[in-house]
């Protein structure tokens, strides 16, 4: 197996790969990525996030930017706004001690306009894509991957997919440790703990309401690293009755819960 170490979007990753062509495809995954960062990094003052950002508007988005907004308005629709890309504002007054009552005034993804010719934001309006960003790009690069003939990798850009398989994988918790193995077979995995980073003071996983995080990890298994990616962001903040209300409507997917006595659940 090859396995290549690098970061992206302000992950670490690692990518393993089994079979033939491995440097060709490496080198294509690398420049994949800078194609990645360019379009949806929040550090990158030239990024096409960033821009939209600093313009409230931006013409003739890319493919790939129109595709993660539309993914993003399916996860807020499924989550019924407790995943919201619009949480910007609010990161960024409590980051620096800002209006915080203001900030959350601007959080509604109902208000971002989205065409195939210009994506607008409303007055005020910033977007993040940390929580789904590092999935979207996972499964990028899977889907780059596969079009290289492989039939066995394991891509991990701080959430993991999977070609083939059978791969296993731990679920950790910053404060309980290792509690879960899964094993992932063409499909993806992301984990979320609201308390490993924190801003101002707060879990990094923030809600419109101010309501703190009701589980201490939440791991998702999904078919795709974008929706685990996004699904994990949101059910942080939702109960165990509004999550089984999401699966109901959603096929593939599979929930590891963690509380903050580091009891496990599986839904």
């Amino acid at each position: 197996a090859s396995v290549w170490r690098g970061t992206a979007l302000g992950a670490d990753v690692s990518i393993t790969l089994q079979g033939q062509g491995a440097d060709a495809a490496l080198a294509d995954v690398r420049q994949l990525l800078r194609g990645i960062e360019g379009l949806f990094s929040l550090y990158k003052p030239s990024s096409a996030l960033c821009r939209l950002n600093a313009n409230g508007r931006a013409m003739t988005p890319a493919p790939a930017f129109l595709r993660l907004m539309a993914i993003c308005g399916d996860i807020v629709r499924r989550t019924n706004g407790c995943f919201d890309p619009t949480v910007q504002p609010l990161w960024q007054a409590l980051a620096t001690g800002g209006d915080i009552i203001a900030a959350r005034n601007l959080i509604g993804w109902d208000r971002v306009a989205i065409t195939a010719d210009v994506i607008r934001l409303a007055e005020g309006q910033a977007l993040t894509f940390n929580g789904i960003a590092q999935g979207f790009a996972t499964d990028l690069v899977t889907e780059r991957l596969a079009t290289f003939g492989f039939k066995r990798a394991l891509v991990n850009i701080g959430e993991y997919r999977a070609l083939g398989g059978p791969w296993s994988l731990s679920i950790d918790d910053p404060r309980f440790g290792a509690l879960a193995q899964l094993s992932l077979n063409g499909n993806a995995v992301a984990t979320s703990s609201p308390a490993a980073i924190m801003v101002g003071g707060h879990p990094h996983i923030l809600s419109r309401s101010g309501q703190p995080p009701l589980w201490s990890t939440v791991s998702v298994a999904a078919p795709s690293a974008a929706l685990a990616d996004g699904l994990s962001t949101a059910f942080c903040l939702m109960d165990r009755d509004a999550i089984k209300r999401v699966l109901t409507g959603t096929d593939g997917v599979a929930v590891r819960l963690i509380d903050h006595s580091g009891n496990l659940t599986t839904l």
